[in-house]
């Protein structure tokens, strides 16, 4: 029997020994109460009556869910055993598939095997084919040596040396070759874009050297400015920080200091001494604290305005000042101020042209020379010296490679790095821009000439056009056509890492050949 049938007659038993007991109960009490007996009989048939019917209702009820829980259980019965064919075809099918699988792999097993076995059987026949070979070669070889006399080392060097005889040759002619092109064309167009900048930036300019020379009312006031037992020039000197020369110049002193703006400070402040005529420690430095804050003024509105001229926008107001410093600075009597403006000019200029970033490119030309400011206070170049000043006041960081790379002291990293480089050199080789005394032009020259013919081969060297080229006579059973190609790039390599100039110098390397003979 189900689980339900069980407990629907329980239940039902339950009721029935409920209900009796309730009869029982109630006959005892009528027993006690004396009851007649017959009413109490007719009670309990009644009773017995209602209890056989509610066990018959029961019965059926439990008849009825018996059927209904067979119902169910065999149509799960049914359901399983649907499922549980299913299952067992879809386990039939990948049995089969299995199997067919595993035939085929068995027979890839017995291809590879027989493949292998071919494999090697060829590989023998290689091995043995191959010992045949260097057997041949090895008898080749001992032959060679025979009718050549020379071992396989003397002639991988004689067969080395014509290959790299022919190579040396092929790339000179290459590189003699490629060098021609480069010039007609590169030539035209470098000479086009610097003449179109040169062109737009042409203006005045002066070689400027800032005087050390102050101009005197008479000799009376040299006496004033040395003073009693030379105070008053030991004030001025240690106030200023810079050295008074009184000697029989007429009507003049002259300032020495290396501080170009100190230098400058000390000239202004002698004028206004000289022109007001009280001279003593107490008014002396009272002018050069006042002259100090006026250079600063006008060292501070020089940086704004050459930033102004230049176009170039959102600098630190400290680099302007340090900028300004340049309006007393020079090299080779080229005021360096205006120097950096024109620079910046010309860098903008050759940007557009080449399609470059053209605030990067004047920020560049224009900050390249800064560190000028301040290299007689600090160790180091001023290229790197810049380059760290600009960097401490967010300067953009090609700018900064820009400022440090224009004398190849590390990588130039962009296109407005070199373009700042050549603007610093056009300027600097403009005709009348710079000029330099005679011992370093002296210097210079002897120098090229010593260079150039410390290379084989060279008979004479002569620098010529103010040391702008250097032309070499060579020997010619020496050096050959080509290899005069090699001399001339190895000597102008030499020249840009061992020598500073401006502009650029050009080497010119001539071999002459003459034949002579005598009629007789």
């Amino acid at each position: 029997m189900s689980p339900i049938l069980i407990s629907v007659l329980v239940i039902v038993v339950i009721v029935a020994m409920v209900v009796i007991g309730s009869l029982i109960f109630r006959w005892g009490n009528s027993l006690g109460y004396n009851r007649s007996q017959a009413q109490n009989e007719k009670k309990r048939q009644e009773e017995a009556a209602t209890a056989k019917s509610v066990v018959e209702i029961a019965t059926a009820k439990a008849s009825k869910i018996e059927l209904d829980a067979r119902d169910r259980a065999l149509k799960v019965v049914q359901s399983a055993e649907n499922d549980l064919n299913q299952r067992r075809n879809e386990l039939n099918k990948e049995t089969e598939r299995l199997d067919r699988r595993r035939a085929e792999l068995d027979g890839r097993i017995e291809r590879l095997e027989q493949r292998e076995q071919t494999i090697n059987k060829r590989q023998s026949a290689l091995d043995k084919r191959a010992n045949e070979v260097d057997k041949v070669h090895e008898l080749q070889m001992a032959k060679l040596q025979e009718i050549a006399e020379m071992t396989p080392e003397d002639a991988r060097k004689i067969l080395l040396g014509e290959v790299e005889k022919d190579s040396r040759n092929d790339m000179a002619r290459i590189i003699r070759q490629i060098e021609a092109e480069a010039r007609e064309e590169g030539e035209k167009r470098a000479r086009s874009l610097i003449a179109d900048a040169i062109q737009r930036v042409a203006s005045e300019h002066v070689s400027e050297v800032t005087s050390a020379v102050v101009a005197i009312p008479n000799e009376e006031m040299k006496g004033r400015i040395v003073g009693r037992n030379g105070r008053n020039i030991r004030a001025f000197e240690q106030a200023a920080g810079v050295d008074v020369i009184v000697d029989d110049t007429p009507e003049s002193v002259t300032i020495s200091c290396f501080d170009s703006v100190r230098r400058e400070i000390a000239r202004r402040a002698l004028t206004k001494l000289t022109v007001d005529g009280r001279i003593h420690p107490a008014h002396i430095e009272k002018v050069i604290e006042d002259e100090t804050k006026a250079v600063e003024k006008i060292m501070a509105e020089a940086g704004e305005q050459a930033a102004f001229d230049a176009g170039v926008t959102g600098l630190h107001p400290e680099i302007l000042r340090m900028m300004g410093r340049l309006k007393y600075r020079t090299s080779y009597g080229q005021n360096q101020l205006a120097h950096a403006v024109e620079v910046a000019k010309l860098g903008g200029i050759l940007a557009a042209e080449l399609g470059a970033n053209v605030v990067i490119a004047k920020a560049g030309a224009f900050l390249h020379d800064i560190g000028k400011a301040m290299d007689h206070n600090q160790e180091g170049t001023h290229a790197s010296l810049g380059a760290e000043f600009c960097k401490r006041y967010g300067v953009h960081p090609l700018v900064v490679n820009a400022i440090e790379s224009h004398h190849h002291e590390v990588e130039q990293l962009s296109v407005e790095a070199i373009i700042a480089e050549s603007a610093d050199a056009i300027s600097g080789a403009r005709p009348g821009a710079r000029r330099e005394d005679l011992e370093a032009y002296i210097k210079r020259i002897r120098t090229l000439e010593e260079m150039a013919t410390s290379f084989e081969g060279v008979s004479q060297a002569f620098a010529i056009q103010a040391g702008r080229e250097v032309r070499i006579i060579v020997r010619p059973e020496e050096i050959d056509d080509l290899a005069s190609t090699r001399l001339a790039r190895d000597i102008a390599k030499k020249i840009e890492e061992t020598m500073q100039y401006p502009g650029q110098i050009k080497v010119t390397v001539i071999r002459e050949t003459r034949a002579v003979d005598y009629a007789k």
